[in-house]
């Protein structure tokens, strides 16, 4: 059932199990990434050329880990200027978008004489993981590196597997783009074990971004604690909220957008016409013969996919709310009319000429994106990932006086004697 309205009374049904079918089992991850994570920790460079070897057909030497400078100018070289254009474009809207990010420092003194505040600082290296092979995104080498740099990183290391030896020019030219310069040539758990523990060849770093597939999320997942970690990222959703207004080739071309990406990624229109519904539908079908990806697009549409038809537009509020989408459209006449009230979305795309692709290139905003509905209680890659804050407070004689006794009395109902003397031992040397 493609099409379902809410008013149906088997509408509760179907949206619960449309939003529970994606939960993935990574089980079958657990034991192989534990395995792998302990002996790199253990054999280093050793390790990590016999897993290249037995993962992506590629024999190297620990010198050849690093792809040389020569080898990124090369790629560089190779991208037609068009192409080159295009990313310098996608790089320059990033970049001024997550710098008008940067947050203030904090300082003030409050009425008890303290001086309190936080100040700002980046993080001292962070590891950034890419897919390699045909299927590699130069624009999430620029959307997970461009933040980082711009937060004020001093050293960003990157890992590409390279099957077969293949690697894949535009995400070099990417790389290059964004001012790396530290590549490996090393994928799956084993590179994110690499960027954890560090080798003979790699540094550890303090944190990793990046997306995967289920080894490397696990990995991730598993040195969480150890390093830091954006997410573990599960498959790509939108929520295509249009009236009739809109052109339905244009609404299906939205969906197919998301479903192109992954069999498991996720599809779901809300219109409140029934007759708009078919009509896109029936796009759907037509546009699916012409793409590159049908296959893919066609398993995610018809095992994921949905048509919600609702009575009124403040029905469809609870709905994406519940749903928290990664990506959201409203393509309305009037969007601002949902655009408020709207709690929970990874980032929300309006009108009808503002559709989800743009935001995957050039939009500025970053596409790396709360999914598996954890937008409920996270954001979108940023310049804060890469930030530290810290806080700090001094005081006077006079702040001491007024705010150690409440202090004291606190610290002595838990039975922490060596606090309360720590702060009483202060007061009495006042008055002596």
């Amino acid at each position: 059932m493609k099409i379902i309205a809410t008013n149906q009374s088997d509408f509760q049904t179907f949206f619960h199990n449309l939003l529970a079918a994606r939960t993935a089992d990574t089980s079958q991850a657990t034991k192989p990434v534990t395995r792998i994570l302990q002996t790199i920790k253990e054999k280093g460079d050793e390790a990590l050329c016999e897993y290249t070897l037995r993962f992506d057909r590629l024999s190297l030497s620990p010198k050849e880990l690093k792809i040389t400078k020569q080898e990124i100018e090369q790629s560089y070289q190779k991208i037609e200027p068009e192409l080159m254009n295009a990313l310098d474009l996608a790089a320059k809207r990033i970049q001024q978008f997550h710098e008008k990010q940067l947050p203030p420092d904090l300082h003030y003194q409050d009425d008890c004489g303290f001086d309190l505040g936080y100040r700002w600082n980046p993080m001292d290296s962070t590891g950034l993981y890419v897919p390699g092979g045909t299927a590699a995104y130069p624009s999430s080498v620029l959307m997970n590196a461009i933040p980082a740099k711009v937060a004020g990183v001093r050293r960003l290391a990157m890992c590409v597997p390279a099957p077969d030896g293949y690697l894949n020019p535009l995400v070099l030219a990417a790389a290059h783009k964004a001012g790396i310069t530290e590549i490996y040539r090393i994928g799956g758990a084993q590179a994110i074990a690499a960027l954890t523990f560090g080798t003979q060849t790699i540094q550890p770093v303090d944190y990793i971004v990046g997306p995967g597939n289920a080894y490397v999320a696990e990995a991730k997942r598993q040195v969480f604690g150890l390093v830091g970690i954006d997410s573990v990222a599960g498959p790509s959703e939108v929520v295509v909220v249009a009236d009739r207004h809109n052109n339905p080739v244009h609404i299906a071309l939205d969906l197919l957008a998301q479903a192109e990406h992954d069999i498991m990624a996720q599809s779901i229109l809300i219109t409140d016409d029934e007759d708009f519904a078919h009509q896109v539908l029936r796009a759907i079908n037509e546009q699916l013969k012409i793409l590159s990806r049908k296959a893919i697009a066609e398993t995610s549409w018809e095992n994921h996919g949905a048509i919600l038809v609702i009575k009124s537009w403040d029905e469809a509020v609870p709905i994406i709310n519940q749903i928290a989408p990664e990506h959201l459209e409203l393509m309305l006449q009037n969007p601002e009319c949902l655009f408020d009230k709207i709690k929970h979305a990874g980032t929300i795309f309006v009108g009808k000429w503002c559709p989800e692709a743009i935001g995957d290139y050039v939009g500025g905003p970053n596409h790396v994106l709360p999914t598996s509905r954890t937008a409920r209680f996270s954001s979108g890659l940023s310049v804060f990932n890469f930030l530290k804050r810290t806080t700090f407070l001094k005081s006077n004689k006079k702040g001491i006086q007024k705010v150690g006794p409440a202090a004291m009395a606190i610290a002595k109902t838990e039975g922490l004697t060596a606090h309360a003397l720590s702060i009483s031992s202060r007061l009495n040397s006042l008055h002596k």
